[in-house]
This record gives structure tokens, C-alpha cells and sequence, in this order.
């Protein structure tokens, strides 16, 4: 597998609503052992806003993640909405005129999507964000790129990454959010933003392998 056509990707974005939904009972758990337990709900909300009003419609890939975020950005609460939106937005205007979309092109809306969000929140890998997920799932699908794997091959790499990324926070001490307050008594558990990064780049590459 190269690469997928930009007009065919709306049922990735269905997946990755369909994620979002199903983990929403998860996400505010984790997000209700060190921060206001509200992640989950508002995630869904947005995501499901976005279902029920593009489901029917005609719509690619990259216009489809700008109407994901413009809603994330407008109309969800806690402090996920305009991060999520700042990067869904980016990637699409990233990737906007690609009528096909490989690893390459896959890593650069990605990583524009990093440089978005690290313009409003000054997180770095370390702090304990969604940045510990997202920014190595970059970085692996920019190697991939490189080395010319497979897109499959990629895209698998790059869901260990995100894992391997999630998995990492739990040990670090939160430095933004309502759990930075907490200092020390934040670690040993996992971000409830870098867990929720990890089921969306999931399940948007598992819906890119069934294309």
C-alpha cells in the first residue's frame, strides 16, 4: 500500500469517531484520577457532533478533519477542544490540495499539526501531554518515510509509537493542566490527552489499512 486518495477518507474519520466514542467511559477515568474527569465526555461530544452532521455527506479527508476541528474548537469545553482543533485544522490545511496521501504526506499534516498545537501550548516531550504521543508517532512516520517503507508497515510503526508515547506519561509529572497542581502525586498515572492521542492516530491508521 502507497497511500490512500484524499476524497475516500471520510470512513477514517468515521473510524476515528467511532473510537472516540467507544473508549468515552475509559477516557474519563483516566482523565478522573488526577484532573476533573471530563475528557472523555467532551471528546465525544465533539466527535459525535461531527458524526451526526457529515455521516451522510460527501466529504474527503483533509475538509472533513477541518470540520472536525473548527467543532472541537467551537463548540467543546475543557482545554482539549482548541488543542485538538489547532492540530486537526493544521493537518488539514497541511494537506489540502493532496489528492493522495502516503507516509510522507501523512507525517507532514502530522507534524504540522505538532507545530500548531506547540504554538499555543509551549508542552515539550516530557511534560507529560498528548505532545508524548504525537510528537513520536511523527518522528517514526517521518523515518518510515525515509527508509521507504510500505504505508502499512508505517502506519504500524507509527501505533507502537503512539503506544510506546502514551505508556510514557505515566511516570512523568504533570506540568500543564489541572494536574500540574499535584506535582509529584501525578505520576503513576497516564495522561488522560496523551491516552486519547493514542486511541485517534489508532484508529485513523487502522482506518487508512481498511481503504
Amino acid at each position: 500500500m502507497s497511500g490512500f486518495k484524499n476524497a475516500d477518507g471520510k470512513s477514517v474519520l468515521l473510524k476515528m469517531v467511532k473510537a472516540v466514542q467507544d473508549n468515552k467511559a475509559y477516557l474519563g477515568e483516566v482523565d478522573g484520577l488526577i484532573g476533573d474527569g471530563d475528557h472523555g465526555m467532551n471528546m465525544n461530544k465533539g466527535f459525535t457532533v461531527f458524526e451526526t452532521r457529515f455521516k451522510d455527506e460527501d466529504i474527503g479527508f483533509t475538509e472533513g478533519l477541518d470540520e472536525l476541528g473548527m467543532i472541537l474548537l467551537n463548540e467543546i469545553g475543557g482545554s482539549m477542544g482548541p488543542i485538538y482543533g489547532t492540530i486537526f485544522m493544521d493537518m488539514a490545511e497541511a494537506g489540502e490540495e493532496l489528492e493522495e496521501i502516503g507516509t510522507r504526506e501523512l507525517a507532514d499534516m502530522l507534524a504540522a499539526g505538532l507545530s500548531g498545537l506547540c504554538e499555543i501550548v509551549e508542552a515539550q516531550v516530557g511534560d507529560k501531554t498528548l505532545v508524548d504521543t504525537l510528537s513520536p508517532a511523527v518522528e517514526t512516520l517521518k523515518q518510515a518515510a525515509e527508509e521507504g517503507k510500505d504505508f502499512k508497515e508505517a502506519l504500524e510503526e507509527m501505533k507502537q509509537a503512539a503506544r510506546t508515547g502514551r505508556d510514557s506519561t505515566k511516570d512523568m509529572v504533570a506540568k500543564f493542566g489541572r494536574s500540574s497542581r499535584l506535582g509529584e502525586r501525578s505520576r503513576g498515572v497516564l495522561d488522560a490527552g496523551a491516552t486519547s492521542c493514542c486511541i485517534i492516530l489508532e484508529a485513523m491508521a487502522d482506518g487508512i489499512c481498511e481503504l
